[in-house]
């Protein structure tokens, strides 16, 4: 299949790579070089299979998306027509993924590629010149605007500014789910009709998502609405619905990058003076460096938050929207 013209599609998209303290720096410089010798264990649990995706209709495209919340995003859009299939593994950071030969014979076979994009996933660029030939490629991100950080937050100035985690707002991926439709109603026009239809339904599921999110944090009292993570993840789900972002462990967007002795000592102070009371964990995150920070200020770590991951069929977050619930549901439990 050819690459046509499209808002929000493209054969190519722009991945853009991306004083004292309480908490002494010797012991901060400790902290950060054990991170550095077990930050290869910090990638996401082994892969499980994936949740089984409904048997195309004869001649539909052969559709790939990236990453596991993004296919379970997209296969809603598809329905019964088209069948989604991720190319990262259930469990898998998509920081951490290393494309194998089998990845780049997938991508070659496919004719539609959904991706974040915004940035987030480095090695593609390099994974679409090996798979060769041409695709339609939906950037699901495309339209979205990168937040600006709020007074005290950390800029990650190596990815130029720019935070590529819009899905943790379901305001935003409605913005994404137009974007599957409009890029598979391309590839396969005779299911236009079945994608709007789709893609209408399952904006007003992401909308009464919103609605209960928003209800689940007023029990939260608005002083308490701190987040410290283990990277700068949750930036626009602070700005959604009202939380201030402390810090993180790792600041940075992404996973693969080490926190300095003097990055972690001024955590150290920040969660002191804003009185925190916990450090949420992505699953498969190596918790040892919150673990001894969290020892150090006497608050508690809270683990396996779903932010790049949905679970297997049979897990607790099969879907992008139970993943959802179940962070809130987490995260609520832990501030309030």
């Amino acid at each position: 299949m050819t690459t046509r013209p499209n808002p929000g599609v493209q054969k190519t998209p722009p991945f853009i790579p991306h004083p004292a303290s309480p908490l002494t720096l010797a012991l901060a410089l400790t902290l950060a070089l054990t991170l550095a010798l077990t930050l290869a264990l910090t990638s996401c649990a082994a892969p499980k299979a994936t949740t089984p995706a409904p048997a195309a209709v004869p001649g539909a495209p052969k559709v790939l998306a990236v990453e596991t919340f993004l296919a379970d995003i997209a296969q809603n859009v598809a329905g019964d027509r088209l069948t989604v299939e991720a190319l990262i593994p259930v469990g898998v950071d998509p920081h951490a993924f290393e494309p194998t030969p089998t990845d780049i014979r997938r991508v070659a076979e496919s004719q539609v590629l959904i991706a974040n994009g915004a940035g987030f996933e480095s090695f593609l660029q390099k994974l679409l010149e090996n798979a060769g030939a041409e695709r339609l490629i939906i950037e699901a991100a495309t339209g979205l605007t990168s937040r600006q950080p709020q007074a005290g937050e950390v800029v990650d100035a190596d990815h130029g500014g720019i935070d590529p985690h819009f899905w943790l707002d379901p305001i935003s991926v409605i913005k994404y789910t137009e974007n599957v439709r409009d890029g598979l109603s391309q590839a396969d026009p005779v299911g236009k009709n079945v994608y709007a239809k789709n893609a209408e339904t399952y904006i007003g599921k992401l909308r009464e998502l919103d609605t209960w999110i928003t209800g689940q944090v007023q029990q939260v009292p608005e002083a308490r609405r701190l987040l410290v993570t283990n990277h700068e993840s949750f930036g626009y789900f602070a700005d959604r619905y009202g939380f201030r972002i402390v810090g993180a462990v790792i600041p940075s967007v992404s996973t693969n990058a080490s926190p300095s002795a003097k990055e972690l000592a001024a955590l150290t102070d920040r969660i002191r003076q804003t009185g925190a009371p916990a450090i949420f964990l992505e699953t498969g995150a190596n918790p040892q460096l919150a673990d001894q920070l969290a020892g150090e200020v006497g608050i508690k770590v809270v683990t396996d938050l779903y932010t790049h991951s949905v679970t297997a069929a049979g897990g607790s977050a099969p879907t992008y929207i139970d993943m959802m619930r179940i962070n809130v549901q987490k995260i609520v439990e832990a501030l309030k």
